[in-house]
């Protein structure tokens, strides 16, 4: 049974025509009405000094995104711990965990850009440090006591409203980080099948439960429309824009990444990452589903155009959500 999801980053190329206010309130308001539709998650992401503009305050929109909404959960992935303050992001999760009442997921990763690192005035060598200690010190910064942390005593007020704490989850492609996921997270959202199986087995040391193999859930971007080639001529522009970037960043910094670079949008449409479905080709798909793998929107995606965006939503919930819940796929 596919999950379904929205994604936004808030890239504004510029091929982009919509203004960036206006890509922000489209993206708050289809987040209200996938709620009222009973879309499940939306995922915020978090980068800095992108040309593209890119999101650098999920946590802002996340809050915007939580007073729209009453059951959607928000995920921030990934929340670039160490371009923040531990104290403020603490304080900050837990004002957000309220307004949400226990909607928004972290998802916190160290990062790999040395660019935002040098504009916050970090060097990329604090990270492991940082990812070592965040998750004890959220754990005590979130149950609202006194503790003491780098010689100083906190006390972080006020707690969270989830019980006895929000979820930490954590992002990485290392061993190290599948360790300290282990050790401190709720649950590791790994680069791939091998570090979660390390993951596994650090979980099984610790005496923890086995979460069972990492699950099967590719990562295709989907959008609707009656005529599926007249549709991706007009986003392919964006899309080429989004993959090409990711796979820009990680290139230079030496990462995995699950974007690749592509010369053409036919080359990119080929490849399968973005797929553009007639509706009853997407009801298609969605029962041959298994596991974990989402329905993922990424409405906006490389400064779409709104109307362009709404035109797919639309048509994903009149024609297709509909064949979905009565046979149980959604």
């Amino acid at each position: 049974m596919p999950d379904v999801m929205f994604r936004f980053d808030m890239r504004q190329p510029e091929i982009a025509k919509a203004s960036q206010a206006d890509l922000y309130q489209a993206a708050i308001e289809m987040c209200e009405w996938g709620d009222k539709n009973k879309i499940g998650s939306v995922h915020l992401s978090e980068h800095h000094g992108s040309p593209d503009g890119y999101c650098p305050s999920p946590l802002v929109l996340a809050s915007a995104i939580a007073t729209r909404t009453q059951s959607m959960r928000i995920f921030i992935s990934a929340l670039i711990a160490p371009l923040h303050d531990p104290v403020r992001l603490a304080e900050d999760l837990a004002v957000l965990d309220i307004i949400s009442r226990g909607r928004v997921i972290p998802v916190v990763s160290g990062g790999y850009r040395e660019a935002e690192f040098i504009a916050v005035g970090k060097d990329l060598s604090v990270r492991k440090k940082y990812m070592d200690d965040i998750g004890p010190f959220l754990k005590n910064a979130w149950s609202g006591e006194a503790f003491e942390y780098e010689g100083r005593t906190i006390t972080v007020t006020p707690k969270p409203f989830s019980q006895p704490r929000p979820m930490i989850l954590m992002g990485g492609s290392s061993k190290p980080a599948a360790r300290r996921a282990a050790r401190d997270s709720d649950f590791f959202i790994p680069s791939g099948p091998e570090i979660f199986e390390y993951y596994r087995e650090e979980l099984k040391a610790l005496g923890k439960p086995d979460p069972g193999p990492m699950p099967s859930a590719p990562s295709t971007v989907t959008f609707v429309s009656e005529d599926p080639d007249v549709y991706w001529e007009k986003i392919a522009p964006h899309v080429l824009h989004e993959t090409n970037m990711y796979a820009d960043w990680a290139e230079k910094a030496k990462v995995f990444s699950p974007y690749k670079h592509f010369d053409s949008s036919d080359d990119l449409r080929s490849s399968g990452a973005y797929k553009v479905y007639r509706p009853q080709g997407l009801i298609d798909a969605a029962r041959d589903m298994v596991g974990a793998q989402p329905i993922m929107f990424h409405p906006l995606c490389g400064g779409i155009h709104p109307d362009l965006a709404w035109s797919s939503l639309h048509l994903f919930m009149d024609d297709v959500m509909p064949i979905l819940r009565k046979e149980g796929l959604a």
